[in-house]
């Protein structure tokens, strides 16, 4: 049989790709992760950009880290396999492995294990601290961080109302839901909002940088504790990444103990975590009608 020219050429291409692919290892996917968006961009970019590199390292893959502007998007990336991990609050974890099935907690930060949120105040409305919430609360500018925040808005309101017996937007003058605990440190402290709620980590974080005027603002009140934040992973991880693959991710993230790296979450550092350590926030959620009851 004769071959023209150009099927002689493309035989020869054929097999110098069959030879390139023979010496030459496939690109592997790149294992992705998020974290919801409880500061500003600037500080999630800082936190988690060492992260992706210690992971790196660690696992043997590339890991990419990617921003998501809203505790929702976070959600999605997670559900949509944008992302095979997440560091998540506690509702948002909930959320998101009610919609992957398979999928599993994996880690949280030791004071994950019993987490608090704080209740601040504008030192214009003359509330100090106390063990208990005082009845003056009723009435004020009240704000929540996000929507979906766990430390922010889920588990502040269930004490507000479990003490008050009133939804929020019938206590206060008004409600609002600043996006994150930055800002809700910013509005209570500009006396934009009278009273907020945010998580005690950040504003012991930003207190210890200066940026915080205790002069304007303060904590009145300390929720109990309650279990927050996680790392959640997709349960097809072994299938895509190889056998092993979810248990030595929870391993890296279990052994992590650089100052500078846990500095990032802030967390003195990770233990193991279950789904059943979350099933308080699943029925705080249901019980003031965040989420559906189970099916």
């Amino acid at each position: 049989m004769t071959l023209s020219v150009s099927s002689f050429r493309a035989r020869l291409l054929g097999l110098a790709t069959l030879c390139l692919s023979a010496v030459m290892p496939a690109q592997a996917e790149p294992f992705v992760f998020t974290a919801i968006p409880d500061q500003d961009e600037r500080h999630l970019t800082e936190r988690f950009g060492k992260i992706a590199d210690y992971l790196s390292e660690k696992l043997g893959v590339e890991v990419q880290y990617i921003p998501v502007k809203s505790y929702p998007a976070a959600i999605s990336a997670f559900r949509n396999d944008q992302v095979q991990l997440a560091w998540f609050g506690g509702l948002t974890g909930v959320q998101a492995r009610a919609l992957v099935p398979g999928s599993e907690a994996i880690a949280q930060g030791v004071e994950d294990t019993a987490f608090v949120s704080y209740i601040i105040a504008h030192h214009s409305t003359g509330l100090s601290k106390s063990d208990h919430l005082p009845a003056e609360l009723a009435g004020k500018r009240f704000t929540f961080g996000d929507k979906g925040s766990t430390s922010g808005r889920l588990m502040p309101e269930f004490f507000l109302r479990q003490h008050f017996g009133q939804a929020p937007e019938q206590l206060f003058s008004r409600v609002g839901f600043s996006g994150d605990h930055n800002r809700t440190i910013s509005l209570v402290q500009s006396g934009a909002f009278e009273v907020g709620a945010v998580n005690y980590a950040v504003w012991e974080a930003e207190k210890a940088k200066g940026n915080i005027d205790e002069s304007k603002v303060g904590v009145i009140w300390a929720t109990p504790s309650y279990p927050d934040y996680q790392w959640s992973i997709r349960g097809d991880v072994n299938a895509r990444f190889g056998a092993g693959f979810k248990e030595k991710v929870q391993q890296t993230l279990l052994e992590m103990t650089d100052p500078d790296l846990l500095a990032a979450f802030p967390r003195s550092g990770f233990v193991n975590a279950t789904n059943d350590d979350y099933a308080p926030i699943r029925d705080t959620a249901v019980a003031i009608g965040i989420m559906d009851p189970a099916p």
